[in-house]
């Protein structure tokens, strides 16, 4: 299939100039894996799909923020690929928060090629909630377990934010360990890139 057809069954209708520019994003990140690591070796091959269309499905279930918080963002996914999405919106924006000074430089980097609306924090996530104001989406993907990703997001959460937490195959007992200490809206979206994934949708977030 096309992929700018896969992009668009996946993320809800884009500009072809915005899939040029992920496609580029995907350029960049090969090219930067060959000296740092961004990303599992073995995940490589499938770039497109394991990662930038597993972020980019994040897109339809929330159509109308225009403010997004990533944290733990790594070599990008899902906070690079939403960031060059959100282009297309007007007044959007993403920050991103990582503390490896090499893949806080390749997010710089790449984003800045693509002019999307981001803004790369290379801090550690504890520090961010003093310099990141309370978003409408907080994501992350592949970073912790549940549980210490409440504590991580917490204060923006608290706050009123919404999370989108990508989880896989083991998701159901994370859920169940943050029951005792926690109380939590949640909706599971089945992932549409793997069948055995989830997205997380998690609002309400607070302590019992």
């Amino acid at each position: 299939m096309d992929r700018y057809v896969q992009l668009c069954d996946v993320a809800g209708h884009v500009s072809r100039e915005t899939a040029a520019r992920l496609e580029a994003f995907e350029q960049e990140f090969r090219r930067w894996s060959t000296r740092i690591n961004l990303a599992a070796p073995s995940t490589l091959p499938d770039l497109w799909s394991r990662h930038i269309l597993d972020s980019a499905q994040l897109m339809p279930l929330a159509p109308s923020a225009l403010n997004w918080l990533d944290i733990g963002s790594g070599g990008g996914f899902p906070g690079a690929v939403v960031a060059i999405l959100l282009k297309d919106r007007s007044g959007a924006s993403i920050s991103l928060v990582e503390s490896n000074r090499k893949k806080a430089a390749f997010l710089q980097t790449s984003l800045a090629s693509a002019k999307a609306p981001a803004k790369v924090i290379p801090i550690r996530i504890e520090d961010a909630p003093g310099q990141v104001a309370t978003p409408e989406i907080v994501t992350a993907r592949a970073l912790a377990p549940l549980e210490l990703l409440f504590q991580l997001a917490e204060p923006w959460l608290s706050a009123g934010a919404r999370a989108l937490f990508h989880k896989g195959r083991d998701y159901a007992s994370e859920i169940e360990k943050c029951h005792d200490g926690w109380r939590f809206d949640l909706i599971e979206h089945r992932s549409v890139i793997d069948a055995e994934s989830v997205i997380l949708d998690i609002s309400g977030l607070k302590r019992r």
